[in-house]
């Protein structure tokens, strides 16, 4: 596939599904969970999404410290995170590079 095109792609995907999260939060749905697997998809070709996703990172690491939430609960909550993360990867590169 063409590097210009790719970044394009990746750039409507991930963009897309930024939104979803957006949404998401306001509506039913897991929306930072989106909004982080958007970023993620970004991040694979833009510095600035790269950037973004580690300060959301930080301020939810914040947010979870601060709202007391037990570490083996933060533990389960990244472990389905990566895990919806790898899927969503595994269908974009077998299913549509």
């Amino acid at each position: 596939m063409n590097p210009a095109l790719k970044r394009v792609f990746v750039g409507v995907v991930g963009g897309f599904i930024t939104l979803v999260g957006v949404v998401a939060l306001v509506g039913p749905g897991p929306g930072w969970l989106i909004i982080f697997t958007g970023l993620g998809i970004l991040a694979t070709e833009f510095a600035w999404a790269a950037r973004a996703l580690s300060k959301a990172k930080g301020i939810a690491s914040r947010a979870a410290n601060t709202a007391r939430i037990k570490k083996e609960h933060q533990l389960i909550l990244l472990a389905v995170g990566t895990f919806i993360s790898l899927v969503l990867l595994v269908i974009y590169y077998e299913y549509l590079r």
